[in-house]
């Protein structure tokens, strides 16, 4: 299965465009910070994602306010035919509570 759950805000969006074929995308960099627990050693994290939007959810991701923490899902592909470079394609996203 290839789904991704991210907490994470909205660092950098780009303007909305449109597909040859008509349909809306948003790209964007997604910023995710926080405390993991690896070989029972706490460590942080910190990283950028690159991530697309496209359909009726580019729409709310290009009204969505920027820097303001969220929770994003979709699934990870490649970023064209023979990249190996991951995009995350995002599906859906809410706003962030820590008992979310």
């Amino acid at each position: 299965m290839n789904q991704l759950r991210l907490i994470a805000a909205i660092a950098e969006r780009e303007v909305l465009r449109y597909t040859p074929a008509g349909i809306p995308i948003v790209s964007a960099k997604l910023l995710h910070a926080s405390g993991q627990v690896e070989a029972g050693i706490p460590r942080q994290v910190e990283f950028e994602i690159v991530a697309i939007a496209a359909g009726e959810i580019s729409g709310r991701l290009n009204k969505a306010e920027m820097g303001v923490t969220m929770v994003f899902t979709g699934f990870l592909a490649r970023k064209n035919r023979n990249s190996k470079s991951l995009v995350f394609h995002i599906t859906d996203f809410d706003a962030y509570s820590p008992d979310h």
